[in-house]
């Protein structure tokens, strides 16, 4: 399901999970499959005076949406209340192989409301997090990945709402 409002335009759109993967499926794939490598990534969130915060995250793929469980009072799940805007690190693994390659997510997080038991309970049932816990979807704005390719070139994949998928390649 995509959220726009009047007043989005292309540079502010953004998309649920589901609309990524049926616009980019294969691009999708891939970036479920670099944050299901390890179990905790890096988000980054901003504090009240505008300044970066990052911190672990576990994140759950559930019913075409990417979902962010928090903590009750946690500062990341304060900073987003305040300001939703997110960047989102898939953990990089070991060493330097960064098998995968390097993929980061950009968006919004939409809190969902303790009154909407019907979805908290879904996901509760899936993942059975410690209660009570603050829940998050998310809008997409930006999704990146960056590899290695035949150990010659750096490869950045870069899709954006409405649009396909850039590749861009460096020696």
């Amino acid at each position: 399901m995509s959220t726009y409002t009047d007043t989005d335009t292309p540079a502010n759109a953004a998309v649920d999970w589901g609309a990524f993967a049926a616009a980019e499926p294969e691009f999708a794939r891939t970036v479920e499959e670099r944050f299901a490598a390890f179990t905790h990534h890096v988000l980054a969130t901003l504090r009240k005076d505008g300044s970066p915060r990052t911190t672990g995250l576990e994140v759950r793929f559930l019913n075409g949406e990417l979902w962010f469980g928090m903590m009750p009072r946690s500062m990341k799940a304060l900073d987003l209340r305040r300001d939703p805007r997110f960047s989102l690190q898939a953990n990089p693994g070991d060493g330097t192989g960064m098998g995968g390659g390097d993929v980061r997510i950009a968006g919004r997080a939409v809190e969902i409301a303790d009154d909407d038991t019907e979805t908290r309970r879904r996901y509760a049932e899936e993942v059975e997090p410690p209660e009570p816990f603050h829940l998050f979807r998310t809008e997409l704005t930006e999704v990146v990945r960056t590899y290695v390719e035949d150990e010659k070139y750096l490869v950045v994949q870069v899709w954006k709402p409405g649009e396909p998928v850039r590749t861009l390649k460096r020696t």
